[in-house]
């Protein structure tokens, strides 16, 4: 089961790096929209994270608060980063974008900081 939850937690990382990675190209590119790139590393984070989540086997189990913070950050920002895609939004309001890559950021420290 450790196999099954390193590769899952890879695969957790790799979504995250997509839906970064696809903000930031297009934050600096200038012209600001939600792209295929940032949906499909949503995607992976919540599905990855949900299957984290579950008790694989550990003998320590992670805090379900936790668990429960990263949640709801996940769906806040699947939700923030569907719903214009979905409309075929061509351009996205700034402040909506920045909140996209700043809670994608504080997921990440929620993940690394809480022990």
């Amino acid at each position: 089961m450790e196999a099954v939850r390193l590769i899952l937690r890879y695969a957790h990382l790799v979504g995250f790096a997509l839906l970064l990675g696809g903000a930031l190209v297009q934050y600096y590119t200038g012209r600001i929209y939600i792209n295929a790139v940032m949906l499909w590393g949503a995607t992976i984070q919540v599905v990855t994270g949900i299957a984290l989540a579950a008790p694989l086997g550990r003998e320590v189990q992670p805090d379900p608060a936790k668990l429960a913070v990263k949640g709801v950050i996940a769906i806040m920002i699947f939700i923030m980063v569907l719903i214009p895609y979905l409309k075929k939004r061509e351009t996205v309001n700034k402040g909506h974008f920045l909140a996209i890559i700043g809670l994608t950021l504080i997921n990440a420290a929620v993940a690394v900081f809480w022990r």
